[in-house]
């Protein structure tokens, strides 16, 4: 699946989170903060839920949760491989040890969370009232977006062109849409460039997680 249509109206708030990365306890103390109700609101993931962290199997069973969508980052992409073509050494060397020491209840569970990766979009459209967002978790590598457009899907997942650009003076934009949300690459803070926004602040490298509620 590449793309998937959401549509505002079905919750009360939206949020969307940055790259994860195993750190399930900073999200849900997050969500308390943030008075998150799972009975109708929403959280949006920009991908990365796995590796790194101290929870990575703990972040990927989210996506059982009714009141929770994301999309596909670098590391699931990984993880799919690896599972999917035996190719572990690339995942392992970016942080998926944790899933070849899993035993028991633990490895059946993540095994079943990641072949429901196989069904996690790529890119995640938003319809709210007034405008529509995008998320993606690296780029959405084109200069208008247009729903169901084919495009670069590994670029969609993995690259850091149009950011690299932007972090040396450039300034862009893409159209067809009120707002893009990435993740990908950790930041200090969150950027926004025009309609551009990158969330990864980095949580697993001990800096914060970044919630952005746009409903």
């Amino acid at each position: 699946m590449n793309y998937q249509y959401l549509n505002g109206e079905n919750w009360q708030r939206i949020w969307i989170v940055g790259d994860l990365h195993g750190c399930r306890s900073q999200l849900d103390a997050l969500l308390t903060t943030h008075d998150f109700d799972r009975q109708q609101d929403l959280l949006i993931s920009v991908g990365d839920l796995i590796d790194r962290g101290p929870d990575s199997l703990g972040c990927l069973q989210l996506i059982e949760e009714p009141w929770f969508r994301c999309v596909r980052g670098n590391h699931e992409d990984m993880a799919l491989r690896a599972l999917r073509c035996h190719e572990s050494q690339l995942w392992i060397m970016n942080g998926g040890e944790w899933f070849w020491q899993l035993k028991g209840t633990e490895l059946i569970a993540a095994r079943h969370a990641l072949k429901r990766l196989n069904d996690v979009p790529l890119i995640l459209h938003l319809q709210l009232e007034d405008r529509t967002v995008i998320i993606a978790h690296a780029d959405y590598p084109a200069e208008h977006y247009a729903w169901e457009q084919p495009v670069n899907w590994h670029d969609v997942v993995w690259s850091r062109k149009r950011i690299d650009g932007f972090q040396q003076g450039k300034r862009g934009t893409i159209q067809g849409a009120d707002a893009f949300y990435f993740g990908h690459t950790p930041l200090h803070k969150p950027l926004d460039i025009n309609n551009l926004h990158y969330i990864d602040t980095g949580a697993v490298f001990g800096n914060y997680l970044t919630l952005v509620q746009v409903q």
